[in-house]
């Protein structure tokens, strides 16, 4: 039992690095050899090194550790065979001429350790790589118990190495998908990475953290599957370790200060089609000839800062001169003693990504519409069917909400797309001018006109007039607007002839319509001619849910604008922003995302770069028609919940937010759930 004890003790250390010297047995006095062990077994060891050891089947050789802790301890040992590795290196594995010849104490052996692993120069870079990344990376052995973790994972985590080794990774992560849904244990099982999945991890401090994990199950030199690696990123912002590299999904490489690409993982090779072999000593530029190659060089960029760049996305070329779409994230590499060495990055394929995004996209969004919600989809389902009749069409709703964006896809999508689409904005006119911009004029019509000028139905023919805020326009203009919708013909000031037209019409109003026929301010008969299809389109505060999906998409068009590479918004401003009512809609929006982009020098807005308004606090004016700030946030908070089976996980996952802050908002808004 004590012989098995210690046996099992010695396992524990088997993975440890010993710096070994060796001579032929038969020749006490021939040359020295020195190697690295790469295994230690009770009754055998793999060593790695180079000719011209003469290393054959049935060879026996004399082998002594070069540490002190262990120089004491000479062996005898028989090769067993050899294995070519890259390069001129070696493989070859040793059995012991008897069972007691590696029979060191254990004790000895965890003296050693610490000075076999000091001296490792080796494996020491790859130890400031995995540290140096900006990503989480650990790794877990068969039993989940996690055998990496690096700095990074430190970080977001809370745990220090030093007490996440050994333990299950469930105890540290306490994540959203541990257990059945454990992705980590999906990959390992399929024998396939596994990539950017949305998890919520718990910090040690008690926080919940939205993160994406890519994982990859951890193969041994002979291919079996030994644990899992695991990567991973929070989205608002030891074993082989070279090994870990490798089956690592994103692609790592690193430079040195000299810009020479000194590590290359096997992400990086598919990722780019180079190999790490045609890849290493080479400047970085050479190989990704990236569109921030240059001044803009986000590695560059960290090793002069020494502050990490995260989140990022470029485009990098690759061996078939390909654009390829990537997230990239850089941070400076330092030694033991602080000084500087070179730099690190990682990069993420976004190729699927893009793809699904694109997908999503196409589904939420009609022309340049953006809206996930189900009375807006119900609109996007109608407007095709509109589009292709001939018939007048009156679009409604409040300031802001897109009316105009609504009436160009319906434009766009019907058989006069090839046609102009004009635009005129009745209610920003004077009326004395609106005729002569609606039907032109002709030279003499005026004192100082001295020649035609064709009006916006001219300008329309053969496609679409739309007519902005049409509820504005006088009586008398009502009138002659009905003649020409009716008879298709107009007249030009100053003319006596009439002038037939093809133009579709599509009208557009914030007010209500009916009530101002009712009080005889609208003519009912152009009315009836304009509202032939009506589309009611609702206001911000009823579709909330697309405020995440309008925010991304004004981010990615105030970075194009502004040529500025802000990643995303922060929960806590998130969060403030989807509790506003946005009297002013999508134009609202709009204005207080190019607001905070003024202000915004990190990669994430943040609340402090939002308008006083929306600030705890701070009042929020509502216009007087709606239901108070109040009511609007208890009505769609009681919708989301509804929606989601009154989970409240799932809810504050949509709206953006943590579970606590839900609750908080429950309790002030007073909403009773059910038990």
């Amino acid at each position: 039992m004590e012989m098995e004890s210690s046996i099992q003790e010695r396992r524990a250390h088997r993975r440890a690095p010993l710096n070994l010297m060796f001579r032929l047995h038969e020749n006490p006095s021939h040359q020295v050899w020195y190697a690295r062990s790469r295994d230690v077994h009770p009754l055998g060891i793999q060593v790695e090194t180079e000719p011209p050891v003469p290393m054959e089947p049935r060879m026996v050789f004399e082998l002594w550790p070069e540490d002190p802790a262990l120089s004491d301890h000479l062996v005898r040992a028989e090769v067993r065979w050899v294995k070519p590795l890259s390069g001129k290196r070696i493989l070859c594995g040793l059995s012991f001429a008897y069972k007691t010849d590696w029979a060191v104490p254990v004790s000895t052996i965890s003296r050693a350790l610490p000075f076999a692993n000091e001296a490792d120069q080796s494996l020491a870079p790859l130890g400031f790589i995995m540290d140096s990344i900006v990503d989480g990376v650990f790794s877990v052995d068969n039993t989940w118990r996690i055998t990496s973790f690096n700095r990074a994972a430190e970080i977001l985590t809370g745990w220090s190495r030093e007490e996440a080794i050994g333990r299950p990774c469930h105890e540290v992560f306490k994540s959203s998908s541990c257990g059945e849904e454990c992705f980590l244990a999906r990959s390992i099982l399929a024998g396939s990475p596994i990539e950017n999945q949305s998890v919520f991890i718990t910090h040690a401090s008690g926080k919940r953290i939205a993160t994406t994990f890519s994982a990859a199950p951890l193969r041994d030199a002979m291919g079996k599957i030994t644990g899992g690696v695991q990567v991973f990123r929070d989205v608002n912002t030891t074993m082989n370790r070279s090994l870990i590299l490798d089956n690592i999904a994103d692609g790592v490489f690193t430079v040195d200060t000299a810009w020479r690409i000194t590590s290359f993982n096997r992400a990086a090779e598919k990722i780019t089609g180079v190999p790490a072999s045609e890849a290493l000593g080479k400047s970085c530029s050479d190989v990704f000839h990236a569109n921030i190659c240059g001044e803009d060089c986000a590695i560059a960029q960290s090793m002069f800062t020494g502050k990490p760049a995260t989140n990022r996305c470029i485009q990098i070329l690759n061996n078939e001169e390909k654009k390829i779409p990537v997230s990239i994230c850089a941070a400076p590499m330092y030694d033991s003693l602080g000084n500087l060495i070179g730099g690190v990055e990682t990069f993420r394929d976004l190729r699927t990504i893009n793809y699904l995004q694109k997908r999503l996209s196409r589904r939420n969004s009609l022309g340049d519409i953006l809206s996930k919600s189900p009375s807006m989809q119900k609109i996007f389902d109608l407007l095709p069917q509109i589009a292709r009749s001939a018939s007048n069409v009156l679009i409604l709703g409040e300031s802001g909400t897109g009316k105009e964006l609504v009436a160009r896809a319906l434009h766009d999508m019907s058989d006069r797309g090839e046609g102009p689409f004009v635009a005129v904005n009745c209610g920003a006119l004077p009326d004395s001018l609106l005729e002569a911009e609606l039907f032109g004029y002709k030279a003499g019509a005026f004192t100082d006109a001295k020649k035609d000028k064709p009006g916006r139905f001219k300008m329309a023919e053969n496609g679409t007039l739309f007519l902005d805020e049409i509820g504005d326009i006088p009586s008398s203009m009502q009138v002659k607007l009905l003649r020409v919708l009716q008879e298709k013909t107009y007249e030009p000031l100053g003319s006596t002839e009439s002038v037939e037209h093809n133009v579709r019409i599509i009208a557009a109003t914030n007010k209500n319509l009916e009530d101002l026929v009712r009080q005889g301010r609208f003519r009912e008969d152009l009315f009836y001619r304009i509202n032939v299809f009506k589309i009611d389109l609702p206001p911000l505060r009823e579709r909330m849910e697309d405020i995440p999906l309008l925010i991304e998409h004004f981010i990615t068009r105030f970075n194009a604008i502004q040529k500025k590479s802000i990643s995303g918004i922060t929960s806590e401003a998130m969060s403030s922003l989807m509790t506003h009512s946005y009297p002013g809609n999508i134009r609202e929006l709009a204005n207080i995302i190019e607001r905070a982009f003024i202000l915004c020098k990190t990669d994430f807005i943040e609340k402090k770069h939002l308008p006083e308004a929306l600030l705890p606090g701070n009042t929020v004016r509502t216009d007087s028609n709606s239901n108070s700030l109040r009511d609007v946030q208890s009505n769609y908070l009681l919708d989301i919940l509804k929606q989601n089976n009154w989970n409240r996980l799932q809810t504050a996952r949509q709206l953006g937010i943590h579970k606590s802050t839900l609750y908080r908002k429950i309790k002030s808004l007073g909403i009773e759930l059910p038990l």
